[in-house]
């Protein structure tokens, strides 16, 4: 990959629609545009221009737009022209291939934002930032993408890593002038490790709750036949997504679907009743419900609670006994026998908190919401429109950057010479480092922009 290099590609996703972008960025990018774009005015910067595109032979491809961008006021810093043609797969496909036949080389997954980090600007953690944005499947997602793509984790990192760097000039100072320069307070410096690690850890607390924002959450709807776990899913979605009948065993697979709980994104699944059973199609559906219920972060478990709870209800309640879960007694508006038969110790010790309601009522919903929110993110806010952590590169940098700090308050718990954490200090400003791109390797670079589309 050389920057010497004009690369080009669709900016635009795959299919049919109004309008394709194909982008060209490199030093020649003018100079190329201008053997595939005929117009009866030369490209000026920053203005759209009306013209036909040609191929290799002269034969117009397609009759569009075209807008020049000089370095280095453009997002990779260098001379950018994008050219508009309409919105067919074979017109962009044409369009890229006239520009090869000019002069440019494809570009390479991330190129162009690899460009753009590479040419100062934008550092590293806000270009993983532009992946997350194109990736955000929800509100949340996209704020938490652009805290980043703005800046933010880069200022504070780089606060953090000038605390460091301060108390390093001083223990340099120390080493090199003895008899001139005191040593720092042993207490002062205690302080900012303290500090500085304070607020790693409440980075690495927001990296937890950013990956429920961008992942979301997975939850399992749970329970004994004809509790009601379908006409819940249909419920929360807010449409007939999944067969409703008396019959029960109705539901013999497994259905995804999903909807926002807070703007975080829920990926819940609707399971087979719990029970055993002699039928072999119903032994696979609920194989695979225990499937999913082992692997979702949050279970709601639908009991019926219009009647007295049978050996199956009982079943699921021990065996989700212990796991993030709602507890839903269903079908109150037939009777509450099943949540009144206990006494409330005894039930609480089964069961925990639970909604006695029917789901055909809204003020069962919000409940189950709000028990959803309470289970999964502890009923905290997790709409990161802040600076965060938002890759496992960057939450394994951090890590290592705690640790090194551990070391180094060990050495000061221990009254060793101040001096001698230095290292454990250089160790964590090159850890957080990473995180902004200032100690970045090619082998990381590759790794990261191996995940962008090509035309980004």
């Amino acid at each position: 990959m050389s920057g010497t290099e004009t690369i080009a590609a669709i900016a635009t996703p795959p299919g049919k629609g109004a309008i394709a972008i194909v982008r060209c960025s490199g030093p020649d990018a003018r100079a190329i545009a201008a053997r595939v774009f005929r117009a009866r005015e030369a490209l000026r910067d920053r203005v759209v221009t009306y013209g036909e595109i040609l191929d290799a032979t002269g034969a117009v491809i397609d009759r569009g737009l075209a807008l020049a961008m000089d370095a280095p006021r453009t997002v990779t810093g260098e001379d950018v022209v994008e050219l508009h043609v309409h919105g067919s797969p074979v017109v962009a496909r044409e369009t890229l291939r006239a520009l090869f036949h000019a002069g440019a080389r494809a570009a390479e997954p991330g190129e162009f934002t690899r460009r753009a980090y590479l040419n100062g600007k934008l550092d590293l953690s806000a270009a993983e930032a532009v992946a997350d944005v194109i990736d955000a499947e929800s509100r949340a997602a996209a704020r938490a993408a652009h805290a980043n793509l703005a800046g933010g984790l880069r200022a504070e990192i780089d606060a953090l890593r000038a605390d460091l760097a301060t108390v390093l000039e001083e223990l340099a100072g120390a080493i090199d002038y003895p008899d001139e320069v005191p040593e720092p307070a042993r207490e002062r410096v205690r302080a900012v490790v303290d500090r500085v690690d304070a607020k790693l850890g409440a980075l690495v607390r927001d990296w937890e709750r950013g990956r429920l924002v961008r992942e979301g959450l997975s939850l399992a709807i749970v329970g004994p036949p004809n509790a009601g776990k379908s006409s819940l899913l249909n419920a929360l979605l807010g449409e007939e997504r999944a067969i409703v009948s008396e019959i029960a065993g109705t539901t013999r697979d497994v259905i995804e679907e999903s909807f926002a709980v807070d703007g975080v994104p829920v990926r819940v699944l609707d399971t087979a009743g719990l029970r055993a059973s002699d039928d072999a199609i119903e032994r696979i559906g609920v194989d695979r419900a225990r499937r999913a219920l082992g692997a979702a972060t949050v279970v709601i478990v639908v009991v019926d609670g219009s009647r007295p709870l049978d050996g199956d209800a009982r079943a699921v309640l021990i065996e989700t006994r212990g796991r993030a879960r709602v507890v839903l007694f269903n079908k109150r508006d037939l009777g509450t026998a099943g949540y009144d038969e206990r006494d409330e110790a005894e039930r609480d010790a089964l069961c925990g908190t639970v909604i006695p309601s029917s789901v055909y009522t809204e003020e069962t919903l919000d409940g189950v919401r709000r028990a959803i929110a309470q289970a999964g993110w502890h009923g905290e806010t997790v709409d990161l429109a802040r600076p965060h952590l938002a890759s496992a590169r960057q939450a394994d940098a951090v890590a290592r950057a705690r640790e090194a700090l551990a070391h180094a308050r060990a050495t000061l718990a221990a009254d060793e010479p101040v001096d001698l954490i230095a290292p454990e200090l250089l160790g964590a400003a090159a850890a957080l480092g990473e995180i902004t791109g200032a100690a970045a390797t090619e082998a990381m670079l590759d790794g990261i922009f191996a995940r962008f589309c090509i035309g980004k």
